[in-house]
C-alpha cells in the first residue's frame, strides 16, 4: 500500500513546476490578447495612422526574436531556472512603461523591451518542462505554456471588455500595465522551484542533477535510469562522481552554434530544418492575423458594434482554450504527427471558407447575413483546428528534438524564426490584406497551409514515447519518412 501511495508523486511535482514555468506565457498570451482590443482605443487617443499600428502590434516579435537568441546562450550560461526569473523581470518593465504611455514612442520603447521578455519566455518555459519530465508525460507538459498562452489571450480579451467601459484615457492604459503585478509574483516564486537536472549534468553537478531527478521521478528505478541516459547523452561515464567530472566535461553553451550551424552532422541537420520549419509554418499559415487583427476581420465580415465586436473576440478566445486543453490530453496518446497532419488539413478548409465568405461580404452592395454567420464560424473553426495540433505541437516539438548540448540554442533557432514570421505577418497583415483583399489573404494562408502539411508528413517523424536521449538516433535514418516506416515494421515483426 505504502508504495502504491507514493506512485505518481514525482510526476505530480514535476506537474507542478512544469505549471508554475508555464505562468509566464500566460503574461504574454495576455499582451497578445489586450493589445487587440487596446489598440482600438490608443488609436483613438493618439490618432496613431495604420503603419503606426502595424509597427506597434510588431515591434514585440522583432524584439523577441533577438530576445529568443539571446536567451539561448542564457539558459546555458545561468540556468534555466533564473532564465525565468529574467523573462518576468523584462515584462515587468514593459507593463509599467506600457502602463505610463503618455505617447506613442513611450509605448514602442514598452513594447520593445516586452518583447525581449517574450523571446526568453517562449524558448524557456518548453526546454524546462521537457527536460523535468519523463517521456510519458512530457507531450503534456511540454505543451502547458502553449496552453497558458492561450489562457492569456482569452484574459486579455475579457479585460478588454471590462475595462474598455472606463474612460479613453485610463481603460486601456490599465488594460496594458496590470500585467505587472503577475510578473512580480513570478519572478519571486520561481526560485522555490528546482533547476532543470539535465542542466546540472552539463555543469558536472551531479549529485544536484539527481536529487532533482528522484523529486521529479515516480521511482528510484527510473530516476537511475534517467540518470544514467543523461550523463551518457552528456558525454560523462556512468560511474562518475561530481567530483570526477573535469571542468571541460561542463558546458556553458560554447561552441553550440558550430555544430548547430556550420559543421552539424545529419541528425543534427534534419532536427534543425525541422524546428526552423515547424515555427516557421506556425505563423505563415495566418493564426496572428487572426487573433491580432480578430476586430478588423469580424468588422469587415459585418460586425459594427465595439461590444459585439469584442465579445466575438472573447469567443476565439474560449475556443482556443477549450482546444488547447483537449490537444494537451491527446499529446502523449495520438502523437505529435498525427496531430499537426489533422490539424493542418483542417485549417486548410477552414482557412478557404473564411476567405469565400469574406470575399463575398467584400463583393456584396448589401449585408449578406449567412457570408457574416459563416465568417465567425470559419474563423472558429481555424481557431480550433489551429490549436488543437499545430499550435501546441510546435513547442513541444522543437524543445524535445535536439541533444542535450544543443538543445536551449537549438530551440532558440526555431524561436527565431517563429517571432521574425509572427513579426512579418502581424506587421504587414493590413497592408496584405489592403493589396489583395482580406478574402485574397486568407486564401493565400489556405495555400500555405497546404505546403505546411506536405512539410509535415515528409520531414517529420513521430517522437511520441521517445526519450530526449533517443531523438539523436531516430533523426540519423536515412530519411524522416523511411524512420516512420522502419518503426512500423520492426513492430510488426515484433
Amino acid at each position: 500500500m505504502e508504495q502504491g501511495s507514493q506512485e505518481g508523486k514525482g510526476s505530480r511535482y514535476a506537474t507542478s513546476c512544469s505549471i508554475v514555468t508555464s505562468m509566464i506565457s500566460i503574461i504574454f498570451g495576455y499582451d497578445t490578447g489586450v493589445m487587440s482590443g487596446a489598440l482600438i482605443f490608443i488609436k483613438e487617443e493618439l490618432g496613431i495612422s495604420d503603419t503606426q499600428q502595424e509597427i506597434l502590434a510588431g515591434i514585440l516579435n522583432i524584439c523577441a526574436l533577438v530576445g529568443s537568441l539571446v536567451a539561448g546562450r542564457t539558459a546555458d550560461y545561468i540556468g534555466r531556472r533564473y532564465t525565468i526569473v529574467a523573462a518576468a523581470l523584462l515584462f515587468l518593465a514593459g507593463s509599467v512603461l506600457m502602463g505610463y504611455g503618455p505617447n506613442y514612442a513611450v509605448l514602442m520603447v514598452g513594447r520593445s523591451v516586452a518583447g525581449v521578455g517574450v523571446g526568453f519566455a517562449l524558448l524557456i518555459a518548453p526546454v524546462y518542462s521537457a527536460e523535468i519530465s519523463s517521456s510519458k508525460s512530457r507531450g503534456f507538459l511540454s505543451s502547458l505554456p502553449e496552453l497558458c498562452i492561450g489562457i492569456g489571450i482569452l484574459l486579455g480579451y475579457v479585460v478588454n471588455y471590462l475595462l474598455g467601459k472606463l474612460t479613453l484615457k485610463l481603460g486601456w492604459r490599465l488594460m496594458l500595465g496590470i500585467a505587472a503585478v503577475p510578473s512580480l509574483a513570478l519572478a519571486l516564486g520561481i526560485l522555490a522551484m528546482p533547476e532543470s537536472p539535465r542542466w546540472l549534468v552539463m555543469q558536472g553537478r551531479l549529485e544536484k542533477a539527481k536529487s532533482v531527478l528522484l523529486q521529479v521521478s515516480d521511482t528510484e528505478e527510473e530516476a537511475e535510469v534517467r540518470f544514467k541516459d543523461i550523463k551518457s547523452a552528456a558525454g560523462i561515464d556512468e560511474n562518475s562522481t561530481e567530483e570526477m567530472v573535469t571542468v571541460s566535461q561542463k558546458s556553458s553553451g560554447e561552441g553550440v552554434w558550430k555544430e548547430l550551424i556550420v559543421r552539424p552532422s545529419y541528425a543534427v541537420r534534419w532536427m534543425l530544418i525541422a524546428a526552423v520549419g515547424i515555427h516557421f509554418f506556425e505563423h505563415a499559415t495566418g493564426i496572428e492575423a487572426v487573433m491580432l487583427y480578430s476586430g478588423r476581420i469580424f468588422k469587415k465580415a459585418g460586425v459594427t458594434s465595439k461590444d459585439k465586436i469584442l465579445l466575438t473576440t472573447i469567443g476565439i478566445g474560449i475556443t482556443k482554450v477549450c482546444c488547447l486543453i483537449i490537444a494537451t490530453f491527446f499529446l502523449d496518446r495520438v502523437g505529435r504527427r498525427r496531430l499537426l497532419l489533422l490539424s493542418t488539413g483542417g485549417m486548410i478548409c477552414s482557412l478557404a471558407v473564411l476567405g469565400f465568405s469574406l470575399t463575398m461580404v467584400d463583393k456584396s452592395h448589401e449585408k449578406l447575413l449567412w457570408a457574416l454567420s459563416l465568417s465567425i464560424v470559419a474563423t472558429y473553426a481555424y481557431v480550433a483546428f489551429f490549436n488543437m495540433g499545430l499550435g501546441p505541437v510546435t513547442w513541444v516539438y522543437s524543445s524535445e528534438i535536439f541533444p542535450l548540448k544543443l538543445r536551449a540554442q537549438g530551440a532558440s533557432i526555431g524561436v527565431a524564426v517563429n517571432r521574425l514570421t509572427n513579426a512579418a505577418i502581424s506587421t504587414s497583415f493590413i497592408s496584405i490584406y489592403k493589396a489583395i483583399t482580406i478574402g485574397g489573404a486568407f486564401f493565400m494562408f489556405a495555400g500555405i497551409s497546404v505546403l505546411a502539411w506536405l512539410f509535415f508528413y515528409f520531414c517529420l517523424p513521430e517522437t511520441k514515447g521517445k526519450s530526449l536521449e533517443e531523438m539523436e538516433m531516430l533523426f540519423s535514418k536515412k530519411s524522416t519518412r523511411n524512420s516512420v516506416t522502419t518503426e512500423t515494421n520492426s513492430r510488426q515483426n515484433i
